[in-house]
C-alpha cells in the first residue's frame, strides 16, 4: 500500500508501506480529522473568516460618529478660512490663547461689549457656513 505525505512546502511524497501500517496511518488521519472537526464545530476563527472574506465589525468603534466629527471639523476649517483676517485673529485670541474679552478690548481701544458683539457675529457667520457646508 502507498501512503501519501504532503509537506507544508507543497511537496508530495508517496511511500510504500505494509497494509497494516497503511491502515493504521489512514485511521490516525481520520481520528485527527474527526477530533479537529468536533473541536471547531461550534467555533469560528476570526482568521479563518477573514480568509473567506468575512469581516467582523468592531462594536467598540462608532464609525458614523467618527465620520460626522471629521466632516464637521472640515466644515469648520472651511468656514474659518472664509473669515476676514481680523476675525480669524480675534477668534484665535479668544479661543486658542484663552485671553479675556476685557484684555483684548484694552489692546484694541474698544469696549469688552464690542468684542463680545464681534465674537457673536463671527459665531453666527461660522454656524451658517458650517450648516451650508454640511447640507
Amino acid at each position: 500500500m502507498k501512503v501519501k505525505y504532503e509537506f507544508l512546502t507543497g511537496e508530495i511524497v508517496e511511500v510504500e508501506v505494509s497494509n497494516d501500517i497503511g491502515e493504521v496511518s489512514i485511521e490516525l488521519d481520520r481520528e485527527i480529522h474527526n477530533s479537529d472537526r468536533r473541536e471547531i464545530r461550534r467555533h469560528n476563527s476570526v482568521d479563518k473568516l477573514q480568509v473567506q472574506g468575512i469581516q467582523i465589525a468592531d462594536g467598540s468603534v462608532d464609525v458614523v460618529s467618527i465620520i460626522e466629527k471629521k466632516e464637521t471639523r472640515e466644515a469648520l476649517y472651511n468656514a474659518l478660512n472664509k473669515l476676514l483676517p481680523q476675525q480669524r485673529e480675534l477668534i484665535h485670541k479668544v479661543f486658542v490663547e484663552g485671553r479675556s474679552m476685557a484684555d483684548i478690548a484694552r489692546e484694541g481701544c474698544v469696549t469688552a461689549k464690542g468684542i463680545q458683539n464681534r465674537i457673536n457675529k463671527i459665531k453666527t457667520q461660522l454656524r451658517k457656513e458650517i450648516e451650508k457646508d454640511l447640507l
